[in-house]
């Protein structure tokens, strides 16, 4: 299968910090030749965000890491799975992430009322540990700096697109694991913490040739989002999209 680079695209459902009321949770949509096929992520609104935007579920999912934020809304998709008696969704987790993944979300007893659910059925877990394949895209990832090692994982379609996750800078990755041509969707707030990274952190950190191809997201508030644009950057709001073929 050979697919245009205009064909991919990158479309954002939320781009808050902690589930913010208006920016909802980060979380964001590969679209193939305009149809979904991969979301990343799925906490507080997601997957409402996603329904209102395509009248479907979701096709397949990846799992960044498991705070509520990027999780929450899986035991509702769970639900509505075994309620339409649709197949199991592919889901991609890292595989360090399964444990902590299970207990928060697939362990709770009597999870719909009429009895015999179980949360695992209504997926096909898939789990990654360098890599996994998807509509013939090779996908990579890659543990980042977000509390605890191994806690959270970025996801890379070399050449095309690089999404952060929750993290702290990551040179180590963007600057050797990158081709140069990626669109880079990044973590980013106006200021750093032991989690994430802050507005001082990307010209400290980042050469240039990484920085003019950053998208920011995962700010706390509007006036965070506008302060970080103020400073130069392209910043991802609810409901865009960013074509996410070679930068060439």
């Amino acid at each position: 299968m050979t697919t245009n680079p205009a064909d991919l695209s990158l479309r954002f459902h939320g781009t808050g910090s902690g589930g913010h009321p208006e920016l909802g949770s980060s979380a964001a949509t590969l679209e193939i030749a305009g149809q979904p096929a991969l979301l990343i992520d799925c906490g507080f609104g997601t997957l409402s965000a996603f329904q209102e935007q395509y009248q479907r579920l979701p096709p397949a999912l990846f799992i960044s890491h498991c705070h509520m934020d990027h999780i929450a809304d899986l035991e509702i998709l769970s639900v509505h799975v075994r309620l339409q008696n649709a197949a199991p969704i592919p889901m991609f987790v890292p595989l360090s992430l399964l444990p902590t993944l299970h207990q928060r979300v697939a362990t709770y007893p009597g999870a719909l009322a009429e009895g015999g659910h179980d949360f695992w059925r209504s997926f096909q877990l898939l789990p990654v540990t360098t890599e996994f394949l998807l509509q013939h895209y090779s996908f990579r990832i890659y543990p980042t700096r977000h509390h605890a090692p191994g806690s959270s994982y970025a996801l890379h379609l070399p050449g095309r697109f690089f999404y952060s996750g929750d993290t702290r800078p990551i040179p180590e990755i963007l600057h050797h694991r990158l081709s140069g041509d990626e669109r880079i969707f990044h973590d980013c707030g106006l200021v750093p913490n032991p989690s994430h990274t802050g507005l001082p952190d990307l010209e400290q950190e980042y050469q240039a040739s990484v920085r003019e191809r950053l998208v920011l997201y995962h700010y706390a508030n509007e006036s965070t989002g506008q302060a970080l644009a103020e400073a130069g950057y392209p910043v991802a709001k609810p409901g865009n999209v960013f074509t996410i073929g070679s930068q060439s």
